[in-house]
């Protein structure tokens, strides 16, 4: 009996939260705590409460308390119009990363390097599943206007340092990558898996890779891979410049030299 004189409920009548759930919510904290910050991308670098409720499928409400609890950790700001921003504390915490610190620092220099000689767009970028992040650009003086930007992400089958690290990924990486919905950019851009197929064998015996109006029409690309003490490639570099304004074999010893220099200097 309970000290009202009601009888106790059995255990099994007991309702016990799940753990990591709130009462009444749907969804693992985390995981809503997540599409919130999900909800915010390149084109959408700055969201109202109601648009970021949409977003992320949340109730309002819901989402209104995780926005002021990222706020008041720093992952967020918001200004007095009550529109969001990602915050410092996440741009703090990413660059962290060691995969991407360590590289960029250490590829840095090179990029620098090449980026002085050849004035035009110098890339690094790393395979993150079966897509393109990049980590580093150095864009050059009157150079082609470029698409990427360092943290976007980017469909590995249509840019230089894409080509690249797709052409030395795992198989299974290579067949989801071409048995899947290849994205087309411009009218130039190859979403033929087999011709696809073709091309990773030219990067992998040649060692660089040629990307030509793929992604816009005015700009042409080289890559190249870059390789850990083991061999293992786990980047590739790209100089992106304008559609007829160097052949494509002359750009590549420069880009293969800048590779090396970095790959050297991982080991």
């Amino acid at each position: 009996m309970s000290r009202h004189g009601r009888p106790a409920p059995r255990p099994e009548e007991v309702a016990v939260p799940h753990r990591g759930r709130v009462p009444g919510a749907t969804g693992p904290v985390l995981g809503r705590a997540l599409k919130v910050l999900e909800a915010f991308s390149p084109d959408h670098p700055e969201l109202r409460l109601s648009e970021v409720a949409r977003r992320a499928g949340l109730p309002a409400a819901t989402a209104h308390r995780l926005l002021r609890e990222f706020c008041a950790w720093g992952a967020l700001e918001r200004d007095e119009a009550g529109v969001y921003r990602v915050g410092l504390r996440l741009w703090e915490l990413g660059s962290l990363a060691p995969r991407g610190l360590g590289l960029r620092e250490r590829a840095l220099p090179f990029l620098e390097d090449l980026s002085q000689i050849t004035r035009e767009n110098v890339q690094l970028a790393v395979r993150e599943g079966t897509e393109v992040v990049f980590i580093e650009r150095i864009a050059g003086s009157g150079a082609v206007p470029v698409l990427t930007r360092v943290g976007g992400r980017f469909a590995l089958t249509a840019t230089g340092v894409g080509l690249v690290l797709l052409a030395h990924a795992p198989a299974d990486v290579q067949e989801d990558v071409l048995a899947g919905r290849i994205e087309r950019y411009t009218p130039e851009t190859v979403t033929d898996p087999d011709r696809l197929r073709h091309l990773l064998a030219d990067v992998r015996t040649h060692g660089f890779s040629i990307s030509e109006r793929q992604v816009t029409l005015d700009s042409l690309s080289v890559g190249a891979p870059i390789h850990d003490a083991r061999g293992q490639v786990v980047a590739a570099v790209s100089l992106v410049v304008r559609y007829g304004s160097a052949s494509p074999h002359a750009l590549a010893p420069l880009v293969r030299t800048s590779a090396r220099a970095i790959s050297r200097a991982l080991g």
